[in-house]
């Protein structure tokens, strides 16, 4: 039996979005057909539903970093460097049903692009990291956005657009560069964070946003698909990719 969701980890309101300019929804609550089905589903035994995120910037981003930071609640400033891919596994209750989000870290280095890629397939949610002290990251966020929908259904995919090191830019610099990401996140329809991993301004947040928007597109998403089906069937989701188990690492030729 799966031990219990810790109690930093439940989300009983959808989490406010970063910047109205640049949100996926400015709405302050979950949608009501979620609500609905969530309450028939606490008083019963549920699947664990899953939801595969990945990670993907430039390489010194701060990716890592970020994803420790909300895991384990520090900051690392000697972690390695990223090989081909890493990954975790975050537990939540949304809404008083379990609900799990899978973090690829993916390499930003070149060389190890091509096998990261043989992992973007299936994602629910794409988060793309630059860092704020760097416009260049910013630069280049689109590209790595664009490789990582080759492997995925546009309608399907939530996008955010994360810009780290919040902590190392002057207010001047922070606004200039905010604008031009917002601008990108309009463009791309991508939520907009800025974050620190350093001093944790705003990681958990986020991350409870990705869980909660996540959850309500995979519930809206069953109850589109089910039709007529009785609500108390619907949140079962069964994903016949099994990413409840971490897969082996994948060889590659390419690199």
């Amino acid at each position: 039996m799966l031990p219990p969701v810790k109690k930093d980890r439940i989300i009983s309101q959808l989490p406010k979005c970063f910047s109205p300019n640049a949100a996926l929804h400015t709405k302050d609550s979950f949608h009501p057909q979620v609500k609905a089905v969530c309450q028939v589903q606490k008083a019963s035994a549920v699947s664990f539903n899953i939801a595969k995120v990945i990670v993907v910037g430039d390489v010194a981003v701060g990716k890592t970093c970020l994803i420790s930071r909300f895991r384990k609640g520090v900051f690392d400033k000697n972690y390695k460097a990223t090989i081909g891919v890493d990954f975790e596994m975050e537990r939540f209750e949304v809404l008083g049903v379990p609900f799990s989000l899978q973090l690829w870290d993916t390499a930003g280095q070149e060389r190890f692009k091509c096998i990261a890629s043989t992992y973007y397939r299936g994602a629910q949610a794409i988060v793309v990291v630059f860092d704020l002290s760097s416009i260049g990251s910013l630069a280049h966020a689109r590209q790595w956005l664009e490789d990582a929908m080759k492997e995925n259904d546009p309608s399907s995919v939530l996008l955010f657009l994360v810009g780290t090191k919040k902590d190392l830019s002057t207010p001047e610099q922070l606004s200039q560069v905010e604008q031009e990401a917002i601008r990108l996140s309009e463009e791309i329809k991508a939520e907009y964070w800025a974050v620190s991993a350093k001093s944790g301004d705003g990681v958990k947040d986020f991350f409870f946003r990705v869980a909660s928007l996540t959850f309500e597109a995979n519930v809206l998403s069953e109850l589109e698909k089910g039709g007529s089906r009785d609500v108390s069937d619907i949140i079962r989701l069964t994903d016949n990719t099994d990413l409840s188990r971490k897969p082996a690492a994948k060889k590659s030729n390419c690199c």
